[in-house]
């Protein structure tokens, strides 16, 4: 997740040695916007049309369902508590929902690192059923907390007083959808054909400058719109793989930049209570996560397959999680931007070191779970095979 970038620019900024001040860390504001777009572009590019027609649907209501049950849970945990405290919930609503989106997210990697070394070898003529499952749910994590993070901020927009009348949070997010889209459809049109990197990489660079910066401009996420600008892109162009590989191979540099200074950035909240909502925002993801998962599955009868525990393969955050928090700092919300920051810091770094363990764990307990099903299954044909014998 590269959480280790973050402290070192808790290290470097105003609240430990002062290296990078104020003045510096506002001249690298272009530079957030356009991490936070690039990142935003390649959650888009998962979204592949031909490839995502070929799922089944209930993996994407297992994955859709958990989501939302994870979001529900973590906005409505600090809610609760935020309000108990004596803060308006005409306030708290925002950090709530923005911890809410937070906590949705998780990591890609760990299930990227436990299916290369599993080699998603095929059984009985298909891919583990687990694997595909926590891949689709993963990205269907960052689809909900992209959008959910978007909607927040449509929701607390300021009014540019441009209009005889406020533009509402639905217009604020179609202008955010609408950039995204029209920003991927004119790259189409000038280079959805060309092959060689450099020309891809230097024409990637402007279109995402160009969306990024319109987005921030506008006070709307990069975030949202770079996940509509990836989605139009990797959907008409041509050269859909070529694009994708420059856009990830530029991806961890801008990544760590993005790190740096956001961590740098950072404020630590001054209230006694901060640490209190930290842990039930950990706690509450937990359930949400483990919880949420285990009744998707259970409503859908998927239980047998996926295992119990499937869920604790996503406790994992990764760089999404960071990447929101930062956006939440940049955007200027007055509302606990350091609190819910330093939300995020924590769960990544307590699950970037054990997130693969637990996907394996979970991996290793449906395959385990599958095996007795098939063995009482098998048990149970001989049994009526014997029993019609012996008639």
């Amino acid at each position: 997740s590269g959480a280790e970038y973050v402290l070192l620019g808790i290290l470097l900024g105003p609240q430990v040695s002062g290296l990078l001040g104020r003045t510096v860390l506002q001249s690298f504001e272009p530079i957030t916007t356009l991490a936070l777009g690039w990142m935003g572009a390649i959650i888009g590019t998962r979204f592949y049309l031909a490839e995502l027609v070929a799922v089944p649907g209930i993996t994407y209501r297992l994955a859709f369902v958990e989501s939302l049950l994870t979001l529900l849970t973590v906005f409505g945990v600090e809610m609760a508590a935020m309000t108990l405290l004596g803060f308006s919930p005409g306030r708290v609503w925002i950090p709530a929902l923005a911890m809410g989106a937070i906590a949705t997210a998780s990591s890609t990697a760990a299930v990227n690192m436990i299916g290369e070394r599993l080699g998603k070898e095929r059984e009985r003529g298909s891919e583990r059923p687990l694997l595909v499952q926590l891949s689709v749910s993963t990205t269907v994590n960052a689809f909900v907390a992209v959008i959910a993070f978007g909607i927040l901020l449509s929701m607390h927009h300021p009014d540019p007083y441009v209009m005889d009348r406020p533009i509402t949070p639905t217009e604020w997010m179609a202008i955010a959808i609408g950039v995204g889209v029209v920003g991927g459809s004119l790259f189409y049109l000038f280079l959805g054909s060309e092959q060689h990197e450099d020309r891809l990489l230097i024409a990637l660079g402007g279109a995402v400058i160009l969306v990024s910066g319109a987005a921030a401009y506008l006070s709307l996420s990069p975030l949202v719109v770079g996940l509509f600008f990836g989605i139009i892109l990797v959907n008409t162009a041509e050269n859909r793989e070529e694009v994708t590989a420059v856009l990830e191979s530029v991806d961890r540099p801008l990544y760590f930049v993005l790190l740096v200074i956001g961590g740098a950035t950072w404020r630590p909240s001054a209230e006694p209570w901060a640490l209190a909502v930290v842990v039930l925002f950990l706690a509450a993801r937990a359930a949400g996560k483990i919880g949420g998962a285990r009744l998707a599955a259970r409503a859908n009868g998927a239980l047998p397959v996926l295992g119990n525990d499937w869920g604790q393969a996503l406790l994992g955050q990764g760089g999404l999680a960071l990447a929101l928090a930062i956006n939440y700092q940049y955007q200027q919300v007055p509302i606990g931007s350091g609190l819910v920051f330093t939300a995020a810091v924590v769960s990544v770094l307590l699950t970037d070191f054990i997130s693969a363990r637990l996907m394996r764990s979970a991996v290793v307990s449906a395959e385990q779970q599958n095996g007795a099903s098939e063995s009482l299954a098998r048990d149970s044909l001989a049994g009526e095979s014997l029993s019609g014998e012996v008639s």
